[in-house]
């Protein structure tokens, strides 16, 4: 099969076409035809290895020393079933399905073998394979931290980098669970951002949120530039911060400010849940939850796509789609 494969750190050059191997699904896994990926911050970093402040020497313990233990980047993806092994029972062949690996990652392929326990779940109808493609990074880590910091109904919550993949997310989710959402992005995505359902939005080019005399509940940063230190008079008594892009420092020191403080901070990696998968097809199906697609690239076209999201102009989703045919 055909993967975008990357043998060493680097630039978008660095990614390219080979033909390896196509994944046999063991006992209780399936083999998904993939017909559509996507390209992910995450991503991008990882080729790079580009990563947050502090974990450059951990991250290489993880992912390679020298070179990149898992080759094929990817963790998102939509497809079909192809095959299953012997002891699966929630799927069948020819079942359209969307997923994430996680760590895992491979999803820059023709084919993924995913287990049937993992973070899998059935398309919904009316969805396409793109869109399908773009739930679940977004979605599930949004719905984590909401999950982790407790939202609450009329609560009113911030959202830093509100156009991106998981900005636009948690606006939506945030609008769904019934808070009071405020997104900070460029003049550019202002009217995206009002259309997915927040009530309030700032150009960050215009205006400084943390020095405008307004204070929230929950403050969710999805880009990794409002840690504690400069957003903590913004936050109410009792309030949280969101850290979905933290450095070690600002991991470092969530413990000093929940003791010197009634404050706190929440991050570290999200969960990724089939019944979370689940959820937002629902919403989806239920037109409550649209992914925001950006643009799309063939799978030969990775390196162009990488350039574009390095740039960090990405609206919501960009996707790849993978052509079958030969």
């Amino acid at each position: 099969m055909k993967a975008m494969v990357y043998q060493e750190y680097g630039s978008p050059d660095v990614l390219q076409s080979k033909e390896v191997l196509k994944p046999v699904p063991r006992k209780n896994e399936v083999l998904i035809k993939i017909h559509a990926t996507t390209i992910t911050s995450a991503d991008c970093r990882l080729r790079g290895l580009n990563l947050p402040r502090g974990f450059g020497l951990i991250s290489r313990l993880i992912f390679g020393i020298t070179k990149p233990r898992q080759p094929i980047l990817g963790s998102e993806l939509a497809g079909e079933i192809e095959s299953i092994g012997t002891g699966v029972t929630k799927f069948k062949v020819g079942d359209p399905v969307f997923a994430i690996s996680g760590f895992g990652m491979a999803a820059h392929a023709e084919f993924k073998c995913m287990p049937e326990d993992g973070a899998i779940a059935l398309i919904p109808t009316g969805l396409s394979f793109d869109e399908a493609a773009a739930l679940s990074f977004g979605g599930t880590t949004a719905l984590d931290f909401f999950r982790r910091s407790k939202l609450q109904r009329g609560e009113k919550l911030l959202i830093n980098g509100a156009s991106g993949s998981v900005g636009s997310a948690a606006v939506q989710l945030a609008r769904h669970f019934g808070a009071d959402v405020t997104g900070v992005c460029s003049a550019t995505n202002m009217d995206l951002v009002k259309s997915l359902g927040a009530r309030h939005v700032i150009d960050y080019t215009q205006e400084d949120f943390t020095r405008n005399g307004e204070t929230y509940d929950l403050i969710v940063d999805t880009v990794g530039t409002a840690p504690f230190s400069r957003c903590k008079n913004s936050l109410k008594e009792k309030g949280r911060l969101l850290l979905v892009l933290a450095g070690l420092p600002e991991m470092l020191a969530i413990p000093w400010v929940s003791i010197t403080s009634s404050k706190k901070v929440i991050a570290g990696p999200a969960e990724e849940r089939s019944e979370d998968l689940r959820f937002l097809a629902e919403l989806a199906e239920a037109g409550d939850f649209k992914p925001v697609i950006d643009r799309c690239y063939r799978l030969e076209q990775i390196a162009e796509a990488h350039s574009y999201v390095d740039t960090g102009r990405k609206r919501g989703n960009v996707i790849i789609a993978v052509d079958h045919r030969r």
